[in-house]
């Protein structure tokens, strides 16, 4: 597993350690800003999950999923040695920062302090696994870089707002050669297998697991929500502040599925939370 680090506090291996997982069909670059805010204060790491980004791809891909990716967390964090541990995930990986965090026995060397679940909880709605199964595994074949980020913002304009820069920053780090020539998404199309089978009853059981986790989550948390996402609704936010770690939300207006991190705002939401 390969991933990103970020570090301007001078110590190599200073012990706050701030860890940044990104979604389904991401990869750790997602956090660049982020990262640039926050890492005079700590080391931001940022992991490229199996089957994406710098990352090998898994032989069977029904080891896809989050057990998997949770394990290869804790062998991470295990490896980074940290004094102070912050969680900040995007999705999927606000799904992995639950298991870790809502898994007891797990032998991680310190607790997580902080957890930021951006735009995900322990209820996901169907329609929005839905959405999502349509377009992930197609990793698409492109002539430049543009025209990747182009085809990408017809299916991620829930982000919110960016710039062209903005948006060819997020992109760039999101192709890789194609074997016939010109680009190609990053990732192991394989990753989009889980989503073909979806029913309403494997998606109740999958709730109710994450419910469990949740409950069991010690580390105060704070839920980052674009105010009209359609993966994290009005309905289980409201209730995520009231079991568990009684998280704390802090709403985007004009973004859906799912805040990206970029705009000051939301920035300085998460600086706010992690060192105010």
């Amino acid at each position: 597993m390969a991933y990103w680090e970020w570090n301007g506090t001078g110590d190599p291996a200073h012990p706050h350690v701030v860890l940044c997982v990104h979604g389904l069909s991401r990869q750790g670059r997602d956090f660049d800003v982020l990262a640039r805010a926050l890492c005079s204060r700590a080391r931001v790491i940022c992991p490229d999950v199996a089957g994406r980004g710098h990352s090998d791809w898994l032989k069977d891909p029904a080891a896809y999923g989050v057990p998997t990716y949770a394990a290869d967390m804790v062998a991470l964090i295990a490896q980074l040695r940290p004094g102070t541990l912050d969680w900040v995930g995007t999705s999927m990986g606000g799904l992995i920062g639950m298991a870790v965090c809502g898994t007891p026995e797990l032998p991680l060397p310190v607790k997580v302090r902080k957890l930021v679940l951006n735009d995900v909880g322990p209820k996901i709605e169907l329609a929005s696994l839905r959405r999502i199964g349509a377009y992930v595994g197609k990793t698409g074949h492109f002539q430049s870089v543009q025209e990747a980020a182009d085809a990408m913002w017809a299916i991620s304009s829930s982000f919110g707002p960016h710039t062209p820069e903005q948006w060819l920053a997020l992109s760039e780090p999101m192709v890789r050669p194609h074997p016939e020539g010109g680009l190609r998404l990053h990732y192991d199309p394989a990753i989009g297998v889980a989503f073909q089978n979806i029913t309403p009853e494997t998606a109740a059981q999958g709730d109710a697991a994450l419910w469990h986790l949740y409950d069991q989550i010690t580390a105060d948390t704070l839920i980052t929500r674009g105010a009209t996402s359609d993966l994290l609704s009005p309905e289980t936010t409201q209730l995520m502040t009231q079991r568990g770690p009684k998280a704390r939300v802090v709403e985007f207006a004009g973004v859906g599925h799912a805040p990206t991190f970029v705009a000051p705002d939301q920035v300085r939401a998460v600086e706010d939370f992690l060192f105010g």
